[in-house]
């Protein structure tokens, strides 16, 4: 089936304007990780990963990111704590913006996430096109 142009070129647009956006996806269960990867890398987005909080701050001060998207329990360092300590840091990486997801769904879990410096609280499973369109606005990309 052929695209209509328009749409070709809003999607071209929206890729090209993500390419260089790069997002660590911190979750210690692999298939997750698996699943947000694929969705991410497919909208056009550069694409690491880490285990647990620990690992995730070892990476970033590598290699800063645009967007975290951080699970909530965790071993050895859970996601509410790991965006506690980032956000203390006197560094620009202390801003980038955190989409946390979590089966977890009470009203506590999202006033707890929004304390730790969430931007954004999304409950697992989530759909790969709501990844995305959360991942694009928190970006700065017109989804």
């Amino acid at each position: 089936m052929l695209m209509p142009s328009f749409i070709r070129d809003r999607r071209e647009a929206l890729v090209a304007e993500v390419a260089r956006k790069r997002v660590l996806v911190v979750d210690d269960a692999s298939l997750v990780r698996l699943y947000y990867r694929d969705a991410l890398e497919r909208a056009g987005y550069m694409v690491d990963e880490a285990l647990n909080g620990l690992e995730a701050l070892e990476k970033l001060l590598l290699q800063p990111a645009d967007l975290l998207i951080v699970d909530v329990n965790m071993p050895q360092m859970d996601g509410f704590t790991f965006l506690k300590v980032l956000r203390r840091q006197e560094l620009p990486l202390a801003g980038t913006p955190a989409l946390v997801t979590s089966t977890e769904c009470g009203p506590q879990d999202i006033l707890a996430a929004r304390r730790a410096g969430a931007n954004f609280y999304l409950v697992k499973p989530l759909t790969q096109d709501i990844l995305v369109e959360y991942a694009a606005l928190l970006c700065g990309a017109a989804a």
